[in-house]
C-alpha cells in the first residue's frame, strides 16, 4: 500500500508543479532539468514549436514521477 503512495503522491505533485515530484524523489539533477527544458519549450512558443513540446514534456514528467 505504502508502494502506491510513493508512486502516486510525486506524479500528483509533478501535476501541478513540473518537476516536484522528481525533487520529493531525490532526483536533483532530473527536477532541475525539467526546469530548464520546461522554460527553453516555454520560449519555443513564440516559433509555435513550443506548443507541442511543452505539452509532452509536462505529460513525460508526470509519467517519470509516477514510474520511476
Amino acid at each position: 500500500m505504502s508502494d502506491k503512495k510513493t508512486h502516486g503522491v510525486p506524479a500528483l505533485l509533478s501535476f501541478f508543479i513540473p518537476g516536484l515530484g522528481q525533487l520529493i524523489k531525490g532526483h536533483i539533477f532530473k527536477a532541475i532539468g525539467i526546469w530548464v527544458a520546461l522554460f527553453i519549450s516555454g520560449m519555443l512558443v513564440t516559433f509555435v514549436i513550443g506548443l507541442i513540446t511543452t505539452p509532452l514534456l509536462w505529460l513525460w514528467q508526470i509519467f517519470d514521477a509516477y514510474n520511476n
